[in-house]
């Protein structure tokens, strides 16, 4: 027995029960309105973080952020030697505050470039001879609430002790400077030719790969899903820099691949086991809600091992993770009045 994982295993159980759950997320998607929905969360682990959402959007975020927090608290019961198993999975959230920052700077200098040039001034203007309190009331300044990709109003996410470059990277004042601090961080050069999501999100999978081995069918299987879009959704070639990153996880075949049955045969046997017998592309987001089936399931699995360690806390952070999932996908469905889920009914 890991003696110094026994805690840390424990802990890891009792926070996996106290999951939603698949069948209460179905009631979930049955609700008439998102108001409602919301409320069958109060009980939940993710009730403090849903409870002042107004938007999917917002409701959907604190469910992440509930993930997040919950992996802050698994930090906190685990030995020195579990600190990289649980900064690795974290660094999906370091990821889209970075993306969210990426937007953002883009934006802003969208704006600046689109504003007429200022004619030159001669006599002071009233901005140029306020105190420093005036000026600080009258301009607060940048936003210091950088946003989520889809909406460029959200908060960051809180990473505390998880942050692997986020402290330094939040400090970017162009876009340039971002991709300048990322080259020199663990995430690396993203490329002048990669898309930056595509890019951290394979760099996550590594990362997740090597601080949890069993792990990897998990990471394998995602760039599987990443390549099919690439290639018949997109109609792109993975920048160098991106294909260098998935050559570990999936090798090089597939690149060109000109029907879905050629990307199949590309692939690596057990890692094309996540297209098959789906229409591509149309039903990728059937593989990804079957992939986040599988996951979970292994997650229980490892939650039942019987020795207290790492594996058990894989699982947990799982089983976690695709639980946020399906209320995402259940919040979504009561927000328009669906009746029920699509990508729920998937994986029954």
């Amino acid at each position: 027995m890991r003696s110094d994982w026994v805690a840390a295993s424990v802990r890891a159980r009792s926070m996996a029960q106290r999951r939603v759950g698949a069948g209460t997320c179905r009631g979930i998607a049955g609700s008439h309105n998102l108001r409602t929905a919301l409320d069958r969360l109060a009980d939940s682990a993710y009730a403090d973080e849903v409870e002042s959402a107004r938007t999917l959007a917002a409701a959907q975020r604190a469910t992440r952020r509930t993930v997040l927090w919950q992996l802050r608290v698994l930090a906190g019961w685990l030995p020195a030697s579990g600190a990289r198993l649980v900064r690795s999975a974290a660094a999906a959230f370091e990821a889209d505050n970075i993306l969210s920052l990426d937007l953002q700077l883009r934006r802003e200098q969208a704006a600046q470039a689109a504003q007429p040039a200022q004619p030159v001034q001669t006599v002071p203007t009233v901005q140029q001879v306020q105190t420093p309190r005036d000026r600080a009331d009258s301009n607060p300044g940048p936003d210091p609430n950088p946003g989520s990709v889809s909406g460029g109003d959200q908060q960051p996410f809180e990473l505390g002790g998880l942050a692997t470059a986020w402290p330094r990277l939040r400090t970017a004042a162009s876009a340039d400077e971002l991709r300048s601090a990322l080259a020199s961080s663990p995430w690396g050069d993203p490329g002048p030719d990669a898309a930056l999501s595509d890019v951290l999100t394979v760099v996550w999978l590594r990362r997740l790969a090597n601080g949890a081995p069993t792990a990897r069918s998990w990471a394998a299987s995602t760039g599987a899903l990443l390549s099919a879009r690439l290639v018949f959704v997109d109609g792109s070639a993975p920048g160098e820099r991106l294909l260098s990153l998935l050559r570990p996880l999936i090798g090089t075949g597939w690149v060109g691949a000109d029907s879905p049955d050629t990307l199949r045969a590309a692939l690596p046997p057990g890692t094309a086991q996540v297209l098959n017998g789906l229409q591509i592309p149309t039903e990728l987001w059937r593989a990804e809600a079957m992939l986040a089936a599988r996951v979970e399931m292994d997650g229980f699995r490892l939650l039942r091992a019987g020795l207290p360690g790492p594996d058990v806390v894989l699982g947990a952070m799982a089983v976690l993770a695709v639980d946020a999932w399906r209320v995402r996908a259940a919040l979504a469905a009561a927000a328009v009045n669906a009746g029920s889920s699509e990508v729920l009914d998937a994986v029954a």
